[in-house]
Parts: C-alpha cells; structure tokens; sequence
C-alpha cells in the first residue's frame, strides 16, 4: 500500500506520523506544544542545505557542493565552457567518469578523443578521471565520494546519493560551471516530504519494484516535483545499504529535487567496507519534525512491478498485467501509434502465447540494476537454468570492475554465463540506447533507469520501432530463466541468501588518475577534431521576433524528444554538429526551420535588417504590420532580435542534459515557450543558455510559422514577470497574448540578458 497525505505531517520520535490538523496529539506525546517553523529545521535535509548555504538566508539558498562529477558526454563541454569563462583550476573534487561513450563505436576516433580530453583535463585542472569500461558514473561516486552530510552536483539526472547520506543533484552543465568558477547553485529553500517507510519487502521484492510503485504513486501529480524526498521510518532498517541505493537512484523518475535518507549502522558498514569509514555520521530527523507532506510506503505489500513504454509511471504489478494482458498491451500499442507518428509499426499483443507475454531481450545493467545484490541474485536464480537459443537474449552489467571481481571470485559471473547470459563491462549504453539496441518491434525487459519513447536507440523514421519494460533484475532473472515468459520473481523461490560484498579496489588503485589538488597549470588540452567551441552568442536585445518553429502537444515533452540520446551523443563536443539532431525524432522539419531564421538574425546583425526585409517579403510584411500598429518610430527593425522558440505543453522530463537547451540555442533559438517546465533542470538549462524561460496558460492561439513578437523584453526582465505582453503578428493585424516567467534569481536574470552564461561569465570577468 501507497498512501499520499494531504497536507503537511509531524513526524514524533522517528515513527510516529501526526497530520497537521491532529498537531494537539503532540504534546500528549511529548509534553510540547507543536510549533511548525521551528520543526521544519529538524529535517535532514535542513540540516544539509543550512551546511551548505553560503547565503546566511535560509529562503533563498546560495549552495556550494562538496564535489561534481560529470560522464563522457558532458564534460568536454562543461570543461570547454568554463575555460571560456575563466576557470584556472577545479577548485572542489571534479570526477570525470566514461561510462556513456564508452564502447568507441561511432563516429571514428571521436569517443576515444573525448577520453582524452577529459584525460588532459584532469591534469591541467587537477581533476579525477575513471577510464572506460571502470565503472558507471554513480556507482563510482557511491564507492568512493558519497558521505553522509555531504552534497554533490552531478552533470546526469540520475546523480542521487541519499541512500549514503549525501543530497545529490543532477543539473545541466551549467550550474557545473558556475561551481567550477567559485559561484553557488541558487534555489528557494525546497519543500521536503516524507517517505516513511513501514514493514519489510518479501523475499523476491527488488529495489526497482519499491522505486517503481513510488513512481506510479507521486509522478503524474508532482507530488515530490521540485520537491526533497527525505526516507525515514522503520523500513528503512529492513533493507541493506545496496538495496537502498537501488530505490533511490530511481527518485529521478518523481522529478523530485532531491533525497536523503536516515542513515543507520548498516550504512557505516557500507562505507566502512568501501574504506571509507571517516565518511560515516548517524543523521536522522529531529524528535519532532515536519514534513510538507509524506507518501507512506508499507514494503510488505508491494510485488514485483513492470513499468511498460514509455515510462517509469506506466507501472503495473507483473500479476496484474497478466490478469488482463491484452487490454493492457492494446493500450500501449495505441501510445506507440502516437509515438511512432505513422512512421513505424510496434505491436505487443502478437507477443501473447497460450495466455503468456514473451520478450525478445533483457537486460541487467547501469546505476540502478548493475549493483552487487541485484546481479548476485539474477545470478542465483540462474544457476543450472538456460536461458535457451531462440529469439530471447539476456546481458549483464556490473557497475563497477570491484563489484565485477567479486562477481568473478563468487562464482557468480560463471553461473550467468553457464545459463547463456553474455557479461559485459561497466557502460550506461542499454539506459540511453547505445548498447543492445532490440531488434524492430521487439520488446526489451530491463533493470534500467528509464523507458522513455526510442530511448532504447529504435528511430521510427526509419521505419524502426522497439520498445522497453522496466523490470527488477530478480524478476528479469525469473523471466530469463522461463526462455523470456514474463514471471514475476515470486514464481521463483531462491531469493535472499545474498554472500557479502568484498571491495577491491585496486583496479581504481592502478588505473584512476587522482589528481585533485596537483593541477598541472602548463599541460595541454588534447583536442579531437569533434571537439568545437562553442558558438559566438550575442546579447538578448530590447525587443524580440519569434518564429514558431515547432508546437509539440504531448501531455510531455522528454529530454530525448528534444534532443536524442544513443548514437547522436558522440556528437555533443560538437554543438553545431549536435545540433543538427534536435528534435529529429519529433518534429523532423525544425532544424531547417530554425536555421532559416537564424539565417534572418545573422543577416540583420553583420548587414541590417532593412536590406534583409527587402529580400525576405514574409519578414517585410511582420515589421509592416507591427508599425501599423505601435507606430512607425515605435518599432526599430534594426534593434529588434529575431530569433526561433519552440512551444512544448511540458518540456524537459527526463534528463539533466544540457543540450536539450544549447542545441535550440546554436540554432537562433531565444525563448521556450510552455505551460510548465517539467523540470527545474531543463528550465535552469534554458536560462544558462540565455532563453528566454516563458510560460503561458490555456492552448496556444499560435502556429507553427507564426511570428510572436515580445517588446521591452529585455526591460521586463528587470521587473515583474508576472504578465508580459506578447502580440501573434496577423496578416489582418496583432492578436495579443499574456506570457510570464516564473521566479528567476538576479543571476539568471543577468545570464539571460546577458546572451548566455559564457557572456555573463566573461563580463564578469
């Protein structure tokens, strides 16, 4: 059982949960009368963010992290933009890990020249660099950053610690770079909200089946969203320190901000094993503590879930499925007819045999299924099992070279290869569709972190179309071991007898570069030919044209809607060269349009607008127009900056990369437009990008095609942003429409303004 609160809950003596409006039970309870203010500061949470905040004003946080970390196809940019704005050196512990671009497989030599680079980096800046194939991002910074009390920014949405005490954050490169230049992360003080835990999960519950029934619980109406999850209550003990980072890697799928959780002696154990001892501190809400609302988890009750496409919220439990197989499926094959657009074809209920769901692929991989435990009892459950030689394949990867030595010594790998599964090395390929691409029409059952649409790497237009299910590695395990039958876990009975976990690390020991505070000032930055500059951005100007260049009316706009994932990452050291696949799999004909405008941009900045308008008839008639309406002194087309947005109802679920953002940038974009953004990271990417963030109500009047034009915007950013007068220009006229901005701190307010936030920075500077 999920149960949401209404309202705000006192949490008394670490077990005990009082909704706000029963508050007198309190002091029945404690002999103290309950003074809400003052019982917010008993949180965890608090107690980090107050640590951390350099603000001296608890409202309105000014943070600075212990440590960063960034994978192989954010770094080269977040190293490039901080060398543009300044920085000398990395002035906190910077982990650069390659776990994404790992394999070297596309684009020539441009994988491997990223490595390098992050290499040079690493030396010149006095970084940490983790080679290929050493271990995942996360779990690299479970084993060897994580602490308790301690907070850390990472360039990945899946950058979630809380289960070792440390509040992570997955942002865009930029709030990197402002923590690489000595500056803080700023956000209101967030709310926190409970997620007590009660009882225990059966044997054969997984962490994915916990992490899912929470997703299906708070996604769909932003219960968590912005929000710190803050995991307290008496389950929390019932579970080891591994299963536990294994539900809380997924709280990125809530688009919650961030967790923590109480940490305990299983978790001092945990570190102490990693040599890490030191890192350990008992952290646990205060006697009386409140919470801004609480979803309350009894473990006992939850069975092993599948989230089908095209997300971690589409969760149902595996038995629930088969009890109604075909209408279930039927339902996703419509999603699919949406996703695909006509262009491919995916079916699941021919996949339906005497009654039974068969996949044609699994996988066991990444920050949330490669742990120790989860391949250790897929491993179990294997032994003297065949996975058998039709259609079905099964591969697994550890997520880190100790966690596969220990594999190695335990037999465990032995067994999984016996039962026909191919064992690969630590690599986040199968999570963002560079690795084990299933076949057209397949579908893939995965302990993954996300099956968002084509995020597998299918592309529907060419003609391809896959799909994945997320799954817990105990019932992928069960599935494997049936030949690809879909079985839920609890058919199986082999679970929980888990030998303990042995770190080595000297495979970190002999290949990490560890060079934090030993930065080489002299050495080089090695540079591929795909590694670009970023491109020359100018100054947001007073007033401003948009062209509509895409409207995308999806309840939800992902990350990789907006700029793929897969192959295409190789290309993200290049931002012209990446830009050419924004939105590719969406709207097909934006990059064309975009360039034409920004074609239009460039010709009124190097030769002036009014010869332009002579040569472009649709442009002429807009600024025609718009004398016609203001005055013909009022509207200067020469000073007016044009540039392409793309409406989206809620863009940026799902990723933290940046070049969601950047992409649309290079390309003349100066302005989203939404009705909200799904999340703060991809709107704090778009104003590190210097767009414009708008938002408006109600269905858009606009199309695409339409010029929107927004004056005094420049202006506006210096005061309210509560109504901004915008006008679609009409060959009959103006149609005008109200537009706002949410919150937005002086900073980014003067990185918008400023064109970027390498313009910002350099002016700074």
């Amino acid at each position: 059982m999920i149960r949401l609160y209404d309202g705000g809950v006192y949490l008394v003596n670490g077990t005990e949960l009082i909704p706000e409006a029963e508050n007198a039970k309190i002091a029945a309870l404690t002999g103290k009368t309950a003074d809400r203010e003052e019982a917010r500061k008993g949180t965890i949470a608090y107690g980090i963010l107050k640590a951390h905040n350099t603000s001296g004003d608890m409202e309105a946080l000014k943070l600075k992290f212990d440590a960063l970390t960034s994978h192989d196809i954010t770094f080269v940019g977040i190293v490039q933009t901080a060398k543009a704005s300044g920085m000398e050196r990395f002035p906190l512990p910077y982990v650069l890990t390659n776990c994404h671009n790992t394999l070297c497989a596309v684009g020539g030599t441009i994988n491997e020249d990223d490595h390098m680079f992050g290499l040079s980096a690493a030396k010149k800046y006095g970084g940490i660099y983790v080679p290929p194939h050493m271990a995942v991002i996360h779990q690299y910074m479970r084993e060897a950053m994580a602490g308790c009390g301690r907070m850390i920014l990472g360039s990945d949405s899946h950058t979630r610690y809380g289960a070792l005490g440390t509040m992570a954050v997955g942002e865009g490169g930029g709030e990197l770079v402002k923590q690489l230049l000595c500056d803080t992360y700023d956000i209101s003080y967030p709310d926190v909200i409970a997620v007590y835990l009660d009882g225990s999960p059966w044997p054969g519950t997984g962490p994915q089946d916990i992490a899912l029934a929470i997703v299906k619980a708070v996604f769909k109406n932003g219960y968590v969203k912005n929000k710190v999850m803050e995991f307290v209550g008496p389950g929390v003990a019932s579970m080891t320190t591994d299963f536990r980072n294994g539900v809380d890697v997924m709280t990125t799928e809530t688009t919650c901000l961030s967790s923590v959780w109480v940490t305990d002696e299983d978790t001092k154990a945990w570190l102490t094993e990693h040599q890490r001892p030191d890192a350990y501190r008992k952290l646990a809400p205060a006697d009386v503590v409140y919470y801004d609302g609480c979803v309350y988890v009894d473990l006992s009750t939850v069975k092993p879930m599948i989230a089908l496409p095209f997300h971690p919220s589409n969760a149902f439990e595996i038995d629930e499925l088969k009890e109604n197989l075909t209408d279930i499926l039927h339902s996703v094959e419509e999603e699919a007819k949406k996703v695909s657009g006509g262009r491919a074809h995916f079916t699941l209920v021919d996949k339906i045999r005497d009654g039974e769901l068969y996949v044609q692929q699994a996988i066991i991989a990444g920050c949330a299924g490669g742990t120790y435990s989860n391949v250790m009892e897929a491993a179990r459950a294997l032994k003297g099992k065949n996975c058998g030689c039709g259609e079905f394949s099964l591969a697994v990867y550890p997520s880190s070279q100790p966690v596969f030595a220990d594999l190695v010594k335990k037999g465990a790998v032995s067994d999984l290869m016996s039962a026909g599964a191919i064992i690969r090395t630590a690599f986040c390929g199968p999570c963002f569709g560079a690795g084990d691409t299933p076949c057209n029409n397949g579908l893939s059952i995965r302990h993954a972190t996300r099956n968002f649409p084509n995020r597998e790497g299918s592309k529907p237009g060419n003609g391809q179309m896959a799909a994945v299910a997320l799954m817990d590695a105990r019932s992928v395990a069960a599935t494997a071991a049936n030949g690809g039958r879909l079985t839920s876990a609890w058919e199986m009975d082999c679970w929980g007898e888990v030998p303990d976990y042995h770190f080595d690390d000297t495979s970190y020991k002999n290949r990490v570069y560890v060079g934090f505070g030993r930065q080489e000032a002299g050495a080089e930055l090695i540079y591929g030919p795909n590694i670009k500059d970023w491109p020359k951005m100018g100054p947001l100007a007073e007033n401003i044209l948009l062209k509509v260049c895409s409207k995308i009316m999806d309840p939800v706009t992902t990350t990789d809607e907006l700029i793929p994932s897969g192959e295409t990452s190789s290309y993200r050291s290049n931002p012209l060269g990446l830009a050419e696949f924004t939105l590719s799999r969406r709207d097909p004909e934006y990059v064309g349009r975009a360039k034409a405008v920004d074609q239009l941009e460039k010709a009124r900045v190097n030769e002036g607008v009014e010869k332009e308008l002579a040569l472009e008839p649709e442009l002429a008639g807009v600024f025609e127009c718009l004398r016609t309406a203001f005055g013909a002194d009022a509207v200067n087309a020469a000073a007016t900056e044009i540039g392409s947005v793309v409406y989206a109802v809620r863009p940026g679920d799902g990723s933290a990369r940046e070049q969601a953002a950047s992409c649309q940038r290079v390309l003349g974009g100066l302005a989203n437009i939404c009705e909200e953004y799904a999340t703060k990271r991809y709107r704090s990417n778009v104003m590190n990008w210097g767009m414009v963030p708008f938002q408006m109500k109600g269905e858009p009047a606009f199309a695409v095609g339409d010029y929107i034009y927004v004056p005094g915007i420049r202006s506006a950013l210096d005061g309210d942003l509560s109504a901004i007068k915008a006008y679609i220009v009409r060959t009959n006229g103006l149609e005008e429409i109200t537009l706002f901005i949410g919150d937005m701190t002086a900073e980014e307010r003067a990185i918008v303004k400023a064109g970027c936030l390498i313009n910002y920075n350099r002016n700074r500077r």
